[in-house]
């Protein structure tokens, strides 16, 4: 059965990199590797028996460009697939969306520049004398690199996190000027949104902590429910780290008063898998949330010995006995 357009659509934009020159698209092995992965997921393999038995699991490879099935035909998979199981389609879209911002963060590991002296230079002297100018020189420089691909993780899990489960449960995100959730304070301004799926208005947060936002920023926090319930919106918290803490019972309390509902730690995630259905279920367990609480089994207690070794070629890090190394390519190369 030919694909809908809608389907085709979606397709076609699932494949397309995103806006920026470190951005990846997706060819027709990559494609066919994801529709293969679903297929296996969802225990359908033996309803589609050319597909080859043993294949890498998503997360099992380290370089994700190797994700990728050669000799399929896709257009022909990825047809059958939508015709067994119909929740094919958003289960394909959330996949693709997160291999292409792991590709994409591969190339920023890749590409990110060092700082120059210029930038840094001054902050040397909260710290000059304390070790050789030598010494001093490369900690700033390293420090700043290292503080430059964090914050890049942050923008682009930002970019990931919650479009992806919105997309799981059927949500959708929306920009402050396209949202229909208006602030009380001005009707004429919106308020961004995590995910609105009918008439439920959804605020997904990794954690709450405790420490201080400014005034204005928290008030934003409390004030968004209200918003909601103004707008004709039930206004619903899902936090996934359960940790107490005063901000996170504030915030839980705004969301009740405006008669909305709180979702935090096992319920949240319980919430979500419920809401996305059995397919999208499998996808919010095994993609979503099981990285997740396997990294927060793994915390150490104590923080272990790091090592970090910069080449024209590559970058290494060592993390206890653990080494792992990155391709590194000039910027004026891309």
């Amino acid at each position: 059965m030919a694909l809908t357009q809608s389907q085709k659509s979606l397709i076609a934009q699932a494949r397309l990199s995103g806006a920026g020159k470190l951005s990846v698209g997706l060819d027709n092995e990559a494609c066919a590797y994801l529709a293969a992965a679903i297929v296996r997921d969802l225990g359908l393999m033996a309803k589609f028996p050319h597909l080859p038995s043993e294949f890498p699991e998503f997360f099992a490879e380290k370089d994700a460009r190797n994700l990728r099935l050669q000799g399929i035909d896709f257009q022909t998979l990825i047809e059958h697939l939508f015709v067994v199981e119909p929740d094919a389609d958003t289960y394909f879209v959330s996949l693709a969306t997160l291999l292409k911002a792991r590709l994409k963060y591969a190339r920023i590991l890749e590409y990110q520049p060092l700082a120059t002296m210029d930038q840094v230079g001054p902050r040397a002297l909260l710290q000059f004398g304390q070790m050789s100018a030598e010494a001093l020189a490369g900690f700033l420089l390293w420090r700043k690199w290292l503080f430059d691909i964090d914050n890049r993780a942050g923008q682009e899990t930002g970019y990931l996190f919650e479009p992806i489960v919105a997309s799981a449960i059927g949500g959708v995100s929306f920009s402050a000027g396209k949202s229909p959730i208006r602030r009380r304070s001005d009707p004429d301004k919106g308020r961004q949104v995590d995910c609105i799926r009918e008439n439920v208005a959804y605020e997904i947060k990794l954690r709450v902590t405790i420490a201080a936002s400014g005034q204005g920023r928290w008030g934003e926090e409390l004030d968004f429910p209200l918003d909601c319930k103004a707008s004709g919106f039930t206004p619903v918290l899902v936090v996934f780290d359960p940790t107490p803490n005063t901000k996170l019972a504030e915030l839980t309390g705004a969301f009740e008063s405006a008669n909305g509902n709180t979702f935090i730690g096992e319920a949240a995630w319980e919430h979500l898998e419920e809401a996305a259905g059995d397919a999208m279920g499998i996808f919010i367990e095994k993609y979503v949330r099981a990285p997740i609480a396997q990294m927060l089994v793994a915390q150490p207690i104590e923080l272990p010995d790091i090592a970090f070794h910069m080449a024209e070629d590559r970058f290494e890090v060592t993390v206890g006995e653990e080494r792992t190394v990155y391709a590194r390519t000039r910027e004026d190369e891309i």
